[in-house]
């Protein structure tokens, strides 16, 4: 199962709210995504018109394409229904929140994206998060040690 995650996205944001949407993708853009070449690394949503998209995200040329071929870093439009879409529009323009794409997958033959709804972290809140995720790599270092003296 092919899973693209963001892991810069729960780094720098604190994601309160994640939301699955559908993308809308060209035929040549899905071949790329199963082949793993898409990135949604430096990517972000916008709400313009009551109507969400998906900007600055990295899918690349298929290479048995031919004149068909897609624009690596096009806008793309996202599937909400419209009660989703005035919540995060009223969560983004009044609390400051910001939609941030947190992994792209497929579920059966659709891909699907999950958007999450994050606020930015501090400085101080990412070497926190830098802190833990080294103490817990010590612990499950430690662990292994443990078991592979004991012979498992």
């Amino acid at each position: 199962m092919i899973e693209i995650k963001n892991k810069k996205a729960t780094f720098d944001y604190f994601i309160e709210e994640e939301i699955e949407c559908g993308i809308v993708l060209k035929g040549t853009e899905i071949k790329s995504i199963r082949n793993g070449l898409a990135n949604i690394k430096d990517c972000y949503a916008i709400i313009k018109n009551n109507e969400v998209f998906l900007l600055n995200m990295f899918i690349a040329k298929y290479e048995d394409a031919s004149i068909f071929n897609h624009d690596e870093r096009r806008t793309r439009k996202l599937l909400l229904n419209k009660k989703e879409i005035l919540k995060l529009r009223d969560k983004v323009e009044i609390s400051g929140y910001t939609l941030v794409p947190i992994k792209l997958y497929f579920k059966g033959n659709k891909v699907k994206l999950l958007l999450g709804l994050g606020k930015g972290k501090k400085n101080y809140d990412k070497r926190e998060s830098m802190k833990e995720r080294d103490i817990k790599r010590e612990i499950n270092k430690s662990l292994i040690e443990k078991n592979i003296k004991k012979g498992f």
